[in-house]
């Protein structure tokens, strides 16, 4: 009896949190376009510093690439199936091409974490091409993937 009673319950926690990691579209787009606000609202900051609109702060610069390279992960839970109609600039493109999508995602990753290191050193030489370069793979995407 109690063996029944343990199958039961492990079938309703499995039922329950199958239900709890369904996610509408909707919530989706939602939380993409949040990971990339926020992304944004740094390295818009950090685009200032880099064309001298802004005093630059090696130290705020530094945490602001952190926390890019960080958030840059976030973004590509976001793009299920389904999330490519409604309230979003996101192409049906990803998923006909996502292997390209996700390479250029991958990209991001890589050089966001590249421009977090070079941050470190303050030295604005190595920071203007590595933020350049994460300016590019932003640029790629958007061409390619966003309306």
């Amino acid at each position: 009896m109690k063996k029944i009673a343990a199958l039961g319950l492990a079938g309703i926690l499995t039922a329950a949190s199958t239900a709890a990691i369904a996610v509408e579209p909707e919530d989706a787009i939602n939380y993409r376009q949040g990971a990339f606000s926020a992304m944004a609202w740094h390295f818009g900051t950090m685009g200032a510093m880099v064309k001298g609109k802004m005093d630059y702060d090696a130290e705020d610069f530094s945490r602001r690439a952190e926390i890019v390279a960080q958030l840059s992960k976030l973004p590509m839970e976001g793009f299920i199936p389904g999330s490519y109609t409604g309230e979003t600039d996101a192409l049906p493109a990803i998923e006909q091409e996502w292997d390209k999508f996700e390479g250029g995602m991958n990209t991001l990753i890589e050089n966001t974490a590249v421009l977090a290191e070079v941050a470190k050193s303050g030295d604005m030489d190595q920071i203007k091409p590595a933020f350049g370069e994460v300016g590019k793979t932003c640029k790629g995407c958007h061409d390619n993937f966003k309306d």
